[in-house]
């Protein structure tokens, strides 16, 4: 089956971003007196911020709770040290390119907040390049909850079945083939990773010369 469109996930595949929303957590929970722990905050890896600042709060909970004032601190945390930091996956952007240059439609469907993904593509200078851009937060669940990624096909205008999502997660890979797409796992160099999920594997964009793009 031909495809027409690649849809990319944004943290741990665009760009080496999740211990940002680690230290993030914990620069801001901690100061409302939340123990954030590793094995407490690896729960919160693939969530939604919604569903991360809902969690901390069900487990320490603080007076004067405000959940959009405190989605809003942890974002602008994070949206700082990606500014800041070297974080962009080697190679990212011409692997884009070569896709856009073969008439791919291009997409982002992440669970971060839409101004995330806005300061991203800005970063890697390759905004122009994206067909479509979508977040979890204008969906009632995150992934692995498929929405997303069927807003996203949607949004293209072409059917899932012609769709192939690139994820670095159990979570985003769920999402992506319970909408009906087939699946990469992108690893960052890490040969042990594998899932049963994944039609494909890439290990680093600068090498990543799979069959159907080579076309």
């Amino acid at each position: 089956m031909a495809l027409k469109a690649v849809i990319f996930d944004m943290d741990g595949v665009l760009i080496d971003s999740e211990k940002f929303w680690t230290q993030a957590e914990l620069d801001v929970f901690s100061s409302y007196g939340v123990q954030v722990t590793e094995d407490l905050a690896a729960q919160t890896k693939y969530m939604t911020t919604q569903e991360v600042t809902e969690f901390w709060y069900q487990r320490f909970p603080w007076e004067n709770f405000d959940s959009s004032d405190l989605e809003n601190k942890v974002v602008t945390r994070v949206i700082e040290m990606i500014q800041t930091k070297d974080c962009t996956m080697s190679g990212v952007q011409e692997f884009i390119r070569h896709l856009k240059n073969k008439d791919y439609k291009i997409g982002l469907a992440t669970n971060a907040p839409l101004r995330v993904a806005h300061v991203v593509l800005e970063k890697l200078q390759v905004r122009d390049l994206f067909d479509t851009v979508h977040s979890s937060e204008f969906e009632t669940h995150g992934k692995p909850h498929p929405a997303v990624y069927l807003t996203s096909a949607e949004n293209l205008g072409i059917s899932p079945e012609y769709c192939i999502a690139i994820e670095d997660s159990h979570s985003g890979l769920k999402a992506a083939k319970a909408a009906g797409m087939q699946t990469i796992v992108f690893t960052n160099n890490d040969e042990s990773i594998d899932s049963d999920l994944a039609d494909f594997k890439i290990l680093n964009f600068s090498n990543a010369l799979l069959p159907m793009f080579s076309e």
